[in-house]
């Protein structure tokens, strides 16, 4: 039996099984296949793991959608995390290649995937409070909201998630160095019913100017005489 007389069902279970890459391929190959390709019930969750993914013709994005995970690990992507005054002219210019990048794409995710229910976000160091604004305000059933190591987010995203996550259930900020203890009490109080852990977040020296950071350096040492 050739792969093309299987049913519609079975087809699409065995795209299933397949990377974005490969449903890609296969789908060249025939009409039918591409037709499968196509489904939206093949694209309700999505991984990616490096810029370049977010940007190759190989996935879906629809209503169908309902989690979503970008997780970069990369040594080369870690840059982004570092603050601005401390990167040297070859890091920033690596940084503005895909500056935009993940923002450009969860604006996208905004406009064509409304039934979102779970949004990880790890090392992306350009994601800002804003985008995460909007992700909320347009993906209203969003269930689980998982931030590790996005330098940019701070006490704004945590007052969205008071004022437009009302059916938010997991609230994670890991190693989200701009995210204070003020802010995370103010989640607490106002979203009791949300699982909220921020691990290492609060305890972390935010992000500083030099002068800044210097009196930070000043103040740490008299401590240490004491």
């Amino acid at each position: 039996m050739h792969i093309t007389q299987l049913n519609r069902e079975c087809l699409l279970h065995l795209f299933s099984f397949l990377d974005k890459s490969s449903r890609k391929n296969l789908a060249k190959t025939c009409h039918k296949l591409l037709e499968v390709f196509q489904d939206p019930l093949l694209w309700s969750l999505l991984n990616f793991h490096s810029p370049v993914e977010l940007k190759k013709d190989n996935f879906l994005l629809g209503p169908a959608l309902k989690y979503l995970s970008i997780c970069w690990y990369s040594e080369r992507v870690k840059v982004c995390n570092i603050e601005d005054w401390m990167k040297n002219s070859f890091q920033k210019d690596f940084c503005n290649r895909h500056e935009n990048t993940v923002s450009d794409f969860l604006l996208d995710v905004c406009n064509r995937c409304p039934n979102l229910l779970s949004l990880t976000l790890s090392g992306c160091g350009h994601v800002t409070d804003d985008c995460i604004l909007q992700v909320l305000k347009n993906c209203p059933n969003l269930k689980s909201l998982k931030l590790e190591n996005c330098v940019r987010i701070t006490d704004h995203t945590l007052e969205a998630v008071t004022l437009h996550g009302g059916s938010l259930r997991t609230l994670h900020v890991d190693f989200c160095r701009n995210v204070t203890q003020a802010g995370l009490e103010r989640v607490r109080q106002k979203c009791p019913s949300v699982m909220l852990r921020a691990e290492r977040s609060a305890n972390m020296i935010p992000d500083s100017k030099p002068e800044k950071k210097l009196m930070l350096d000043k103040a740490s040492r008299k401590l240490v005489q004491l």
